[in-house]
């Protein structure tokens, strides 16, 4: 059998990045919604590493458009020869990508959630427990998340409707049956109570009840820092991502 890409995350004891000979070249290509976890772990480790933040508030929600922007943005990349790309999966938004004349390194988790739990089998746990919805102050913040949708919507479906069938409508749309809890993932970058207030409000809305479980910013930091062994993805240059970068084995003729 290939490697698990929800295989555990434990990092070497050496740090790659803090050589000069491997840190030139190398660059950060990341979502703007881990950018609290981010600049944490940075000036914890006093990485200067160049960051290019992606905006990925209106293409988060299709993988197509996602691909399209990274690719876009890994396009106008020069003089680089690594690139960390500080994502998940995000709905195999990752397939397809083209390296050009770099190296492209990027955690071996299906997305953002399972990164900040620290890897897909504590998420799976956390998901046998409850089904559960999760954010954390960057998903708060975004202009496009579950919650300001909803907001958008009810006047003009309660207008339309009335309050008791818009209501069963928004829910069904947004949130399904099967979720149970929303989450808050405290991930040591922004101040838990200020933002839980927010998330409590929303779960209220959902009817789901509220939580606040303990995240981590580890797998940012070895991203950062290297080496990138196990539980990373490493695609040389000019190659292509496929499913068996993702899944670590071989396709099957």
């Amino acid at each position: 059998m290939g490697a698990d890409p929800c295989q555990g995350t434990e990092g070497p004891p050496r740090s790659a990045i803090l050589d000069p000979e491997v840190s030139v070249g190398t660059v950060i290509l990341a979502c703007d919604m881990l950018k609290l976890e981010l600049e944490k772990v940075m000036a914890e480790n006093g990485c200067g590493l160049p960051v290019h933040w992606l905006d990925t508030h209106e293409t988060h929600s299709s993988p197509e458009k996602l691909r399209l922007q990274l690719q876009g943005a890994l396009d106008g990349l020069e003089g680089v020869e690594r690139v960390l790309l500080a994502f998940g999966y995000c709905g195999n938004a990752l397939l397809g990508l083209r390296a050009g004349d770099f190296e492209l390194i990027f955690p071996r988790v299906d997305d953002c959630i399972s990164l900040l739990l620290g890897s897909c089998a504590r998420r799976q746990e956390i998901a046998q427990e409850a089904q559960s919805y999760f954010m954390t102050q960057g998903w708060v913040d975004s202009p496009l998340n579950l919650w300001e949708e909803y907001r958008r919507q009810r006047p003009r479906l309660v207008a339309r409707w009335g309050e008791e069938r818009a209501e069963r409508a928004l829910r069904a749309a947004m949130m399904p049956e099967h979720y149970k809890r929303l989450v808050l993932i405290d991930t040591g970058a922004f101040k838990v109570e200020e933002v839980r207030t927010r998330t409590e409000e929303i779960a209220r809305g959902f009817g789901l009840r509220h939580e606040v479980l303990p995240g981590t910013t580890d797998y940012l930091r070895r991203l950062i820092l290297g080496p990138w062994g196990e539980g990373f993805v490493t695609v040389g240059p000019g190659n292509v991502v496929l499913f068996e970068h993702v899944v670590g084995k071989p396709l099957q003729q």
